[in-house]
Order: C-alpha cells, then sequence, then structure tokens
C-alpha cells in the first residue's frame, strides 16, 4: 500500500469514528438492536442445554398442566426461566431439551426415569404444537425455525441412563436424543467424571465402544461433565464432530467443568462446538472462589456441630451476610466466548445456557428472553455477522450434518454392535 493510500485509508478511518461518536446512544443502540434480530430471525438461534423438563418433574411430578408455560412463570417461587412468551423475546430458533437423570438412580431405574423425562419433552410438544416441534435433523431445525416454530431437540444428560447397554442407547436415540453427555456429576461405569475421582483412566474399552455406537447412529458425543483424559480419549477415537452442550474455558474460571486450551485446540481440529455456559461459577472466577470458600464453610460447621442442623443454618446465614456473593456479568460471559473463540475459533463455538438447570444466573441473562443481549454485547465487541451466525447456530447444524453424514456411511459398514460390558471390561464387582 502506497503512502497515499495509507494516509486515506487512515482518514476514512478518523471519518468513520468521528461519525460513530457523532451518533445518538440511542441510535447506536437500536443500530445494535436492528442487527441482532436480523441474524437470529434469519439463523436459528441453537441452545445446546435446557432442563426445564426437570422443573418439571421436580415441581409437580411430571403433572404439565400444573404449570402453564404459555403464561410467563418468572412470578413462581423460585422462578422458571423458560415460558414461551420469554422464549418469543429471547428469538430461541431451536432447543436442546435436557432429559436428565439423578446419578444415584442406576440401572433400570435410571433408565425409566430417563423414558419419563424423554415423554416430558414429547407431552410439551404435543400441549403447545403451535409453538414445538421435534426435530431430529440439522435440515428439520431450519424447516422448523422457517415456519416460525421451535425446533426442539433431546440431549441425554449423562451415560448412566443407558444403563450399559448399547441397545437402551439405540432405542434412546430412536426416542429423539440427539446428544448424550458421556458423564454426569459421578463417573460412570465406563467413563470418568469432571467431578468425581478418577476410576477409569478416560474411557474404557466399552466407552469406547459407546462412542462408536453413537457415531455410528448418529448421536452427537457430548463431553460437557467429563474428565479431560475422557474427553481426549473421546477425541481420539470419534469419527464425527463432538459437542460441549454447556461448559466455559478453564483457562479463564479453573473450574473442573470447564474445558482446557489444549482440548479447545483439539476440537478446532475435530470441527465440533463447544456452548457457553451461563453458570456463573463457570463464567466468573470470583464467583467460583466465592462458592467454594462457602463449601468450605458449611463442611467446617457440619464437623464442629454434627446434629445441630438450626446452629448450623443460623452460622451459615451470619456467613453469607459477612461475604456478599459476587455476580457473574454478560461481560463474563461474553469474555468467555472471546477466549473460545480465540483458542478454538468462531467457527467452533454456540450457546449452551444451562437454563433451568441452575439456581442463578449472570446479571442481565436471567433468563431465555435475554440471548439478544448477549449477542448485542458481542456486536459491540466488533463480532462480525459471519461470527455472529456460526455462534447462533450454524456451527451447531454444520456439526450435526457431519454427525448425520457420518452415521450414514457407518450404518454401511457395520451393523449395530451387540457388546455387553462385561464382555469388553470384564466382569465388576459391582454395577
Amino acid at each position: 500500500m502506497g503512502y497515499r493510500s495509507a494516509a486515506m485509508t487512515r482518514l476514512n478511518i478518523a471519518v468513520l469514528l468521528l461519525a460513530v461518536l457523532a451518533t445518538p446512544a440511542w441510535a447506536q443502540t437500536d443500530a445494535v438492536t436492528a442487527r441482532v434480530e436480523r441474524i437470529l430471525r434469519e439463523v436459528p438461534l441453537i441452545d445446546g442445554h435446557n432442563d426445564l423438563p426437570e422443573q418439571y418433574e421436580e415441581r409437580v411430578h411430571d403433572h404439565l398442566a400444573q404449570i402453564d408455560i404459555r403464561q410467563d412463570q418468572s412470578a413462581l417461587r423460585p422462578p422458571l426461566m423458560t415460558d414461551i412468551p420469554r422464549l418469543r423475546r429471547g428469538m430461541i430458533g431451536g432447543q436442546f431439551w435436557s432429559v436428565y437423570v439423578p446419578t444415584s438412580l442406576k440401572g433400570a431405574d435410571a433408565v425409566r426415569a430417563v423414558l419419563e423425562q424423554i415423554d416430558v419433552v414429547d407431552r410439551l410438544i404435543d400441549l403447545y404444537p403451535d409453538t414445538f416441534e421435534l426435530a431430529r435433523t440439522a435440515d428439520d431445525v431450519v424447516r422448523i425455525h422457517r415456519s416460525g416454530k421451535i425446533a426442539s431437540m433431546i440431549g441425554v444428560e449423562g451415560g448412566h441412563s443407558i444403563g450399559d447397554s448399547l441397545a437402551v442407547l439405540r432405542q434412546l436415540y430412536a426416542l429423539g436424543g440427539r446428544y448424550m453427555t458421556l458423564t454426569h456429576f459421578e463417573n460412570t461405569d465406563w467413563a470418568d467424571s469432571a467431578t468425581d475421582d478418577p476410576a477409569h483412566n478416560g474411557l474404557t474399552p466399552f466407552g469406547k465402544l459407546v462412542v462408536a455406537e453413537m457415531n455410528r447412529l448418529g448421536m452427537l458425543v457430548d463431553l460437557s461433565h467429563v474428565s479431560p483424559k475422557t474427553m481426549n480419549d473421546a477425541l481420539d477415537v470419534t469419527a464425527a464432530p463432538v459437542i460441549f452442550s454447556h461448559s466455559s474455558a478453564r483457562a479463564l474460571v479453573d473450574h473442573p467443568r470447564n474445558v482446557p486450551d489444549d482440548v479447545l485446540r483439539r476440537l478446532r481440529d475435530n470441527d465440533g462446538v463447544v456452548m457457553a455456559s451461563w453458570v456463573p461459577g463457570f463464567d466468573s472466577e470470583k464467583v467460583r472462589q466465592q462458592g467454594a470458600a462457602r463449601d468450605a464453610e458449611e463442611a467446617r460447621l457440619k464437623t464442629l456441630y454434627t446434629g445441630q442442623p438450626d446452629k448450623r443454618k443460623a452460622l451459615i446465614a451470619e456467613w453469607d451476610a459477612a461475604h456478599p456473593a459476587p455476580r457473574a456479568t454478560i461481560k463474563d460471559v461474553a469474555d468467555v466466548i472471546d477466549h473460545l473463540v480465540q483458542v478454538a475459533g468462531a467457527s467452533h463455538v454456540g450457546i449452551g445456557a444451562d437454563l433451568d438447570g441452575i439456581t442463578s444466573t449472570p446479571e442481565g441473562l436471567e433468563s431465555v428472553a435475554d440471548y439478544p443481549k448477549l449477542f448485542a454485547e458481542l456486536v459491540r465487541r466488533g463480532y462480525t455477522d459471519e461470527q455472529l451466525e456460526g455462534i447462533a447456530g450454524l456451527n451447531v447444524l454444520r456439526v450435526m450434518r457431519k454427525a448425520e453424514a457420518v452415521a450414514a456411511r457407518l450404518q454401511k459398514e457395520r451393523p449395530a454392535s451387540d457388546a455387553r460390558i462385561d464382555e469388553v471390561d470384564g466382569p465388576a464387582v459391582k454395577r
């Protein structure tokens, strides 16, 4: 570039900056809002993880008529974070509904419970057919979004839900399960969790067969909740891109549920996607440390005052008053996205808020109505339309399509596996 061209470029930039500065703040805000709304009309905003089905089980034992999500449910105590009016304001185009069961349930009990959760999703879709429609493929998501409805997909949260059975895994897929998180808070019999003491050094041989069978089905391998060794083992054996349905960046917040940078770099090579969560303790180091300190104080009080729950409750209330909890913010979540983009690349980032699976949220991101606020923050940080469209949903759609293509190939190459865990990993003392 010659001197004159460079000088003209600097002049043009200066003129542009002066124009922006001269533009009233309300006009700048309106322009950002209009840009976000245009993008989210054109591209389905796909959230990777919402626990509304669990809320129906916990609050009303799956009696769906007792909570009408056609009405704003923010007045409930504790409030729901999800309902149809706020989903519409949040411009959601596709939602992975989590079908979660506690890790305390094992074997047939876990299988029954996850079937009941899938039934909740099916009945929600039937109850609100003008709003929701089940999506089984990426093309379904696009079609449903264009029709004005919310494409509803099922995410199985925790590999314990299959009861160590590849046959159950296949049936969950047949019922609409489109990803499975390999573990939850505890290890499964075949994979190590991020929040449990390692028992298997990652994936067992059977665990690797689970990943292979998910590839053959076209079911996304979700590496949220798993240990770094399990992450790497899964990346070693998978034939399709993987996802993290609701995780953040460990380099920023040293929580075991977050993704280390070396894994983020492998995710880029795998062509997968990490969906940034809104869990305050995953997005703010101050919040994480406060939570750890409070947990330590509760443990200390339990040791000191065993059998005195009222005294412990009073003392922890005093501790809370003396240590006001910080709040994560929209900027914290955007910082996480910035880091994920820097390390993994903008083509490998999405959103997985974990709403209604958490008890608190970042300030400004209280419900499903607030996705546009986060995208407005990204606009202000200089993200391009292409990057925003990818983060909103195109990155996830790419991963889904690739998983579908891999499945079509693998189903021609090999039959369903009939392996059993004892045959592969050997007999266990207790399963």
